[in-house]
């Protein structure tokens, strides 16, 4: 009971500094210390966004950055995981990807974006590529450092049992170094986020970061923060599903 009123008073509490800063923002527009051009009210941000979910037009925009992003996303969690399992559990293999993987890493992702218009074009193939190259090194990263890290004892008496590699794999390692997996995966789910919209404005027709950008250069700025709003809470979403996903996998994570 106690605990759950303390976390009902944090949550509480932590709605403080974002309603000051909005409370702040609107203060200010009003007096005409802003440019309303340029950063309009948050009042004035709420008409355009309910205007805008009463015209049904964010539907389509936003299946078009979900869908691209889950793609991405999930190529990436299947080819880090397998890629950082074999590289923990073949030294022959980590010796032939780490080089690889070192040198491409530390590139910024948004600088292969010329490279990836020369050899697949602007599309969709480009976006998702871009999401997958930008999410897929904090998994396979974590998923090594998760399966390195196995207690060897446990190892050892699959081995002594006689366990086949594939069900090692599924029935011991895996489970054993899911949470720096699903650690993984949590970093790679903002970073995904940030590449989707940023390969929709490069490269995209559609979508919440093409809307974005097109609505800045006609200086719609009211509707422009609209769907960085509507961003805002895709990424909310997001996070709370992948929070609730983890306390399924993972239950006994956070508890005292």
């Amino acid at each position: 009971m106690w605990r759950r009123l303390e976390s009902f008073g944090l949550g509480l509490l932590g709605l403080v500094s974002p309603v000051l800063v909005l409370c702040i923002w609107e203060l200010a527009s009003r007096l005409g210390w802003t440019n309303p051009v340029l950063l309009p009210s948050p009042s004035q941000i709420v008409e355009s966004l309910f205007a805008l979910l009463a015209s049904g037009a964010i539907a389509s925009p936003l299946a078009h950055t979900v869908g691209l992003f889950a793609v991405g996303y999930l190529l990436a969690v299947l080819i880090g995981t397998g890629l950082g399992i074999a590289m923990a559990t073949s030294r022959t293999l980590y010796g032939l990807l780490e080089p690889l993987v070192e040198i491409v890493r530390p590139i910024p992702k948004p600088a292969l974006v010329p490279v990836l218009f020369l050899f697949l074009g602007i599309g969709k193939a480009t976006m998702i590529t871009l999401v997958v190259l930008a999410s897929v090194f904090p998994v396979l990263i974590s998923t090594y450092q998760g399966v390195r890290a196995l207690d060897p004892v446990l190892l050892e008496t699959a081995r002594t049992f006689q366990v086949s590699r594939t069900r090692m794999i599924v029935s011991v390692i895996l489970p054993a170094s899911l949470p720096m997996i699903l650690a993984g995966m949590r970093v790679a789910l903002g970073i995904g986020l940030v590449l989707v919209i940023l390969a929709e404005m490069l490269a995209g027709e559609d979508g919440i970061g093409f809307r974005i950008l097109d609505l800045e250069r006609s200086f719609q700025t009211r509707d422009m923060f609209a769907w960085i709003v509507v961003l805002v809470a895709m990424g909310g979403a997001l996070t709370k599903l992948f929070d609730i996903a983890e306390r399924s996998l993972v239950p006994w994570r956070g508890r005292n």
